[in-house]
């Protein structure tokens, strides 16, 4: 039974990269549903498909993450896995296409939900912004502060994997070693230096463009900017890498799962004999390294 993945906002389900890949359910906030259409769209979700992996950008509202908890609760359900991601919106939206596609491939739904640990090392989301001045998200020096007071500054910042700020003409953001392809969302900065700079230097194997999440201005600070995320390209390689981690049986719900924690019950690995971290897979980049 395929595992069902939802989301908190219509613009975190992409277009798909395959006709084989499925949507997304969307789980509305308080405001826009009542708390007893909630708990029946998500007992629909379980009885059509077993298990819900629900994910969901730690910036968004308190009220919003305290319905899916109340959902959960309220259920009485240990088949609702809830994933909080701290990606920026288009880092996410990335993210939650991959298990869209993991999710009807021969994974349980344990694999599927601890899948997201894993590959949001391979993300590497950023954006290229006018100022950091309001970016509170990403450790910014104070020298870069006083440089985006300065007309016609411009900066690249990583968010994730490893946070990173330069001031472009100043330096080179670090790259995935894998190959690659980026996906790009213009806001109101008008720059070519993402295509033109940014891809060639990451070895980017093809570019595609999307709307703008709504939440991403927040997120970063400023409307000024142009939002990217470059990411393993297709299902086999993610497959490839999901397959290659140490199984386990979580302890406390039973559920087979990777890395070392449970997605559904958070619970840890009995032991730390049983980790996978010592097989070097979950280390970015080494072994999955591709050529363009």
């Amino acid at each position: 039974m395929q595992t069902a993945i939802a989301v908190t906002s219509a613009d975190l389900v992409l277009p798909p990269t395959d006709p084989h890949t499925p949507t997304a359910a969307l789980l509305p906030a308080p405001g826009a549903q009542p708390l007893d259409a909630a708990l029946a769209d998500m007992q629909l979700l379980l009885d059509q498909h077993g298990y819900v992996v629900a994910l969901y950008p730690a910036s968004i509202p308190v009220a919003h993450e305290r319905r899916l908890h109340t959902v959960r609760s309220v259920l009485e359900s240990d088949r609702i896995a809830l994933m909080k991601l701290a990606l920026p919106p288009l880092g996410v939206a990335v993210l939650v296409r991959q298990l869209r596609q993991l999710s009807i491939c021969d994974f349980g739904a344990g694999i599927v939900a601890s899948a997201a640990r894993l590959l949001a090392h391979y993300v590497y989301a950023g954006a290229l912004l006018n100022s950091v001045a309001r970016l509170d998200r990403v450790p910014v020096g104070l020298t870069s502060h006083a440089k985006s007071w300065l007309p016609g500054s411009q900066f690249a910042v990583l968010a994730n994997p490893d946070p990173q700020v330069v001031k472009l003409g100043g330096g080179e953001l670090s790259g995935p070693e894998f190959g690659n392809q980026l996906i790009v969302a213009k806001g109101q900065l008008q720059s070519d230096w993402v295509s033109a700079a940014l891809a060639p230097a990451w070895r980017c194997r093809a570019i595609q463009e999307t709307a703008l999440p709504a939440d991403s201005p927040k997120w970063w600070g400023t409307s000024k900017m142009i939002e990217f995320a470059a990411h393993l390209p297709d299902i086999a390689l993610i497959y490839q890498l999901v397959s290659s981690v140490k199984r386990e049986k979580c302890s406390w719900c039973g559920l087979e799962i990777i890395g070392d924690r449970c997605g559904f019950c958070s619970a840890p690995l009995a032991s730390a004999e049983n980790q996978t971290s010592g097989s070097g897979v979950l280390k970015h980049g080494t072994p999955m390294r591709q050529e363009p």
